[in-house]
């Protein structure tokens, strides 16, 4: 038994060394082959963190915890997913950042934006259900329905509803990429960037956001209409007011 398995080893050594792979996956040979492939693979990585260092040179000193954050009006906070029709752990903490914003004075309103493409999976409405649990009223929440994306929710938040200037709240991997998209959309904005523990979920959102601030570079110089963009709503400007009365 031994020998026919050492012989089917040994065919199968000889099929896969036979196997012409493309050239694209053979490794080159020479020195100077070697050297090549070695630049060519630093140019890329190079290249691949020119938008995330832009986008930290764009947001410069613009993000600090809720105590440093400004006074502004208007508060907006990005959708994070949900679990069973709720916050996952991650938006609840930016939810939490929002809510204590409001209760220390900072904002007046709070701007939920998310994805409510499909019936069944709401964000905005389960945000809203979450502040308003927080101690938050309801007529100071105001819901965008289509912030599919990061540069959609900057970009409705100034032409739908209004915002000249808010304090951003996400987690600190994303919050310098919705501060340098929002400020290239228009708005005056100033993130908080809400602290989690370093685990699996913390630094696979820091890896994505090298591919996101690629999109993010384009979507500043391209300035494309967000998915859906509609007509204006003056969700916003009628929180205030509710608020002076």
């Amino acid at each position: 038994m031994r020998g026919k398995s050492g012989e089917r080893r040994k065919r199968l050594g000889r099929r896969l060394r036979e196997v012409r792979w493309p050239a694209l996956l053979r490794l080159p040979r020479t020195r100077r082959g070697q050297r090549r492939l070695v630049q060519g693979l630093m140019a890329v990585c190079v290249l691949a963190l020119v938008p995330a260092t832009w986008i930290r040179l764009a947001a410069g000193d613009r993000v600090g915890t809720t105590a440093e954050a400004p006074v502004r009006e208007v508060a907006v906070v990005f959708g994070a997913g949900l679990w069973n029709g709720r916050p996952t752990p991650y938006l609840a903490h930016r939810l939490d950042a929002a809510a204590e914003l409001y209760r220390t004075g900072k904002a007046k309103v709070v701007l939920v934006t998310g994805d409510n493409s499909r019936v069944e999976y709401d964000e905005p409405d389960a945000m809203r259900t979450y502040l308003t649990g927080r101690g938050v009223p309801d007529e100071r929440i105001v819901s965008d329905y289509a912030g599919f994306d990061s540069w959609d929710s900057c970009v409705r938040a100034k032409k739908i509803f209004g915002v000249d200037r808010a304090v951003l709240v996400s987690q600190g991997f994303h919050i310098h990429r919705a501060v340098a998209l929002c400020r290239s959309a228009g708005i005056d904005a100033y993130g908080v960037g809400v602290d989690e523990p370093r685990d699996a979920t913390w630094y696979y959102g820091g890896v994505r956001e090298l591919a996101a601030s690629g999109k993010a570079a384009l979507d500043t110089v391209f300035r494309p209409d967000p998915r859906f963009l509609g007509p204006e709503e003056a969700g916003v400007a009628e929180a205030l007011a509710a608020g002076v009365r």
